[in-house]
């Protein structure tokens, strides 16, 4: 079943246009990945989202995720709550539906 993961985060003022172009020339390559997709989500908002094979997928490529991540993470800000510089869920599609 296809899996996906979202990734909630918020970039440092005057930072934006690094964190996108981190993400355009960036390269990730994991076994499973189907794609991924930056989306602005409001003022200094961004969500990163990713599509996979299946879960397990996901799990495997956490590792290779998380030193990704180390291009950008000192452009990102605190979520605050507890959270720290990201908010992030995956899981299973339940209902995909194309139009």
């Amino acid at each position: 079943m296809t899996a996906f993961n979202v990734i909630r985060v918020r970039v440092k003022p005057g930072r934006e246009e690094e964190f996108i172009e981190a993400h355009r020339s960036g390269h990730f390559e994991a076994e499973g990945a189907r794609r991924a997709v930056l989306l602005r989500t409001g003022d200094r908002s961004y969500c990163l989202v990713g599509e996979w094979d299946k879960m397990e997928s996901i799990v495997a490529a956490r590792p290779a995720m998380a030193a990704f991540a180390t291009r950008f993470r000192d452009l990102l800000e605190d979520l605050g709550s507890g959270l720290g510089i990201s908010d992030a869920v995956s899981g299973e599609a339940v209902v995909d539906r194309r139009v």
